[in-house]
């Protein structure tokens, strides 16, 4: 039987991202096969992708039991207690990106990472889109390349950007990634 997965406040919804999918796998930690499986990023000494629950993430056993981390531990941002990245970091699923994933915190919180954005994604978001182009200026190209560059970007393609949203401010954030 299917169980109402648990809440993640840094990634609300990981079913959408692609990370929490429906299996009938039973977890390598709890033993219980709960209807869905973590198919993100794992950092630990033991092969669990595709073998952990979501309740073992959220509760922190799956930490716990096999000292894993579920963002490679680069984070994007100002002051952070640590616990909270410690809830980012071992409490909450990570997300797929090309290279290596990068987490942002801001306001002293974690932010909620959203998904992945293309150029289509993000004109909703002015103050991400304004973020990319100052991070692509910073690469020292033509304000003519970093357009073209923007414009390229697609949620299922290769150059991607990564949107997350602060959880105290409500500023959009983000950052690009490509192989």
């Amino acid at each position: 039987m299917t169980e109402l997965l648990p809440e993640f406040p840094y990634h609300p919804d990981p079913v959408v991202t692609g990370v929490i999918v429906p299996s009938g796998t039973a977890c390598i930690c709890c033993g219980r096969e709960r209807g869905y499986v973590y198919r993100g990023p794992v950092y630990a000494a033991d092969e669990l992708g595709g073998r952990l629950c979501p309740w073992c993430i959220a509760g922190g056993s799956a930490a716990e039991r096999f000292d894993a981390h579920f963002t490679s531990g680069t984070c994007l941002g100002d002051d952070v207690p640590l616990e909270v990245f410690e809830a980012v970091d071992r409490r909450s699923p990570g997300f797929i990106a090309w290279q290596e994933p990068q987490w942002f915190f801001h306001c002293a919180d974690g932010a909620e990472f959203l998904g992945p954005a293309g150029s289509a994604e993000l004109a909703a978001y002015p103050e991400a889109l304004a973020m990319l182009r100052r991070e692509a200026n910073g690469w020292g190209w033509p304000s003519e390349q970093v357009e073209h560059f923007l414009g390229s970007l697609d949620k299922d393609g290769e150059a991607t950007a990564y949107l997350f949203r602060c959880r105290v401010c409500a500023a959009h954030l983000a950052y690009t990634d490509f192989a």
